[in-house]
């Protein structure tokens, strides 16, 4: 008899207690292979996708695209094992066109195991299976064989499916899918209460855009502003304004006074998490910034030399990261973190390098490893594949998690400077500024040079301002001077 299992949302480590669900990698009657991915869900730190631990047939889905869910609620359901006809779940023989598509080893599939894997990476290396519908075979009854029951959708009421995809360009009907693709665009209407289905998308066969979205916005905006407006100006005396209830659709609540319009965003998701460690390294960490001016001249001759030499470009943030692990060897009191609980300092070997990126779906720090055993060619690689994974946001928990030091170029933002905020629990961050001409004395004579401001911000407990101001000094040196590095080599 064909079991059926339940799977719930996976602990995805790093205290994460909760998701979103981004997008179905399933439907309800596909035939899943053990580990085969079947839900890509957000969470605060990246976008993860969910392998399954079962194989068999899904039965039933949990929560429709855009729903949160807590660490331990259903995911789905999936039927497992043989029937009663003795074919295993999911076995497309008998079911039409199902059948075509097949095992091509006579029409059995493995035996559905359960792997205990929760992350894709970790399961088996056998290729998932080829996605097809079928419906469980149901129960004999007397000898023969009952027509197979519907499987059905679990998910909340009046929730309608969303299913990827471009659609049509007329309006979307009240209960069908809506041509949304980007899971950014759903959240951006969800956040502001508004319904796709208004909407009619500007973008190929109707689909809707961020650009569409952020124009309803607009003109709802203008809408509120005039309607409220006209209500206020005939008044003869002035009442306070009462705070609009939250949306139906769980967009934010909005409170007006008089013509101006307030909107309450919620702080979660990735925002909320950088919130949370920013407040806990204020409250936490006793800091203290100190910064220099250097000449960075020297070092983007450097670079040129090197590019011009062939082979992989350098990038100008892989030589700041390879002087960074230089001066953390010569000063390990910042390669470090504070235990608070035992009142110890803690001291690490290896230099696992965090680097802020910017992306649209927030800041984020992944992290490259053992930075220290990597020349400039590594170092570039390894920037530009996690830079590119963040700007996707398929990061794992793993890549964002930690870092022992970590280098933040705010330069990119066209600034000169900063006070940066430690990324707890670490105990340092060099922030390195905009490189730009500007007036300098160079042997003894004023002269026009790239001068960049270099910044950091230290955990005063680790150590004193005289080994902050020895690090950031070497770094200074080491920019003016690059041929410094081949001192630690």
């Amino acid at each position: 008899m064909a079991q059926v299992l339940e799977f719930k949302l996976p602990d995805l480590g790093e205290g994460l207690t909760e998701a979103e669900i981004v997008r179905w990698l399933v439907e309800v009657g596909d035939v899943v292979a053990v580990d085969q991915p079947v839900v890509e869900v957000e969470t605060a730190k990246a976008m993860v996708e969910v392998p399954c631990p079962y194989g068999g047939v899904v039965t039933a889905r949990f929560g429709a695209e855009g729903t949160e869910l807590p660490v331990g609620a259903p995911l789905l359901t999936v039927a497992v094992g043989e029937t009663a006809d003795g074919r295993p779940a999911g076995d497309g023989s008998g079911t039409g066109t199902a059948a075509a598509d097949g095992p091509r080893d006579g029409g059995r599939e493995p035996a559905a195991e359960g792997s205990g894997n929760v992350l894709v990476g970790y399961g088996t290396s056998q290729a998932p299976a080829r996605r097809r519908r079928v419906r469980p075979a149901a129960p004999a009854v007397n000898g023969r064989s009952r027509a197979p029951e519907p499987v059905r959708e679990t998910r909340p009421a009046g929730t309608p499916q969303a299913a990827p995809g471009a659609r049509t360009g007329r309006m979307a009907p009240a209960d069908g899918p809506v041509p949304v693709i980007s899971p950014l665009v759903r959240r951006l209407a969800r956040e502001n209460g508004l319904d796709l289905r208004k909407l009619t998308g500007s973008g190929p066969d109707g689909l809707i855009l961020r650009a569409d979205v952020e124009h309803a916005l607009r003109d709802a905006g203008t809408q509120e502003r005039t309607e409220t407006t006209a209500a206020t100006a005939p008044a003869a005396t002035t009442t306070a304004a009462t705070p609009a209830t939250p949306a139906a659709t769980g967009g934010p609540a909005r409170s007006t006074a008089g013509a101006a319009s307030v909107t309450r965003v919620p702080l979660k998701g990735i925002r909320g998490a950088v919130a949370d460690k920013l407040s806990r390294s204020r409250t936490e960490i006793p800091d203290a910034t100190c910064w220099v001016d250097a000449d960075a001249t020297e070092l983007m001759r450097t670079r040129a030399a090197m590019n011009a030499a062939g082979g992989p470009k350098i990038s100008v943030l892989a030589l700041l990261a390879r002087i960074c692990t230089a001066a953390l060897a010569r000063f390990p009191e910042l390669n470090a973190s504070v235990d608070t609980g035992a009142r110890e300092i803690v001291r690490y070997a290896d230099v696992h390098l965090g680097f802020a990126a910017q992306t649209e779906r927030g800041l984020v720090v992944p992290v490259v490893r053992d930075a220290h055993t990597r020349d400039a060619e590594s170092l570039t690689a390894e920037f530009a594949r996690l830079t590119e994974a963040a700007r996707a946001g398929t990061l794992t928990p793993a890549e964002l998690t930690g870092g022992t030091f970590t280098l933040n170029n705010y330069g990119v933002f066209g600034v000169d400077g900063s006070t940066p905020i430690i990324n707890h629990p670490e105990a340092a961050m060099l922030g390195v500024g905009r490189i730009v001409p500007k007036p300098w004395v160079h042997e003894g004579e004023l002269a026009v040079r790239q001068v960049v401001q270099l910044s950091l911000t230290f955990d005063h407990r680790v150590c004193d301002g005289g080994t902050a101001g020895g690090f950031l000094r070497y770094v200074a040196d080491c920019v003016e001077q690059p041929a410094v590095l081949l001192r630690t080599v």
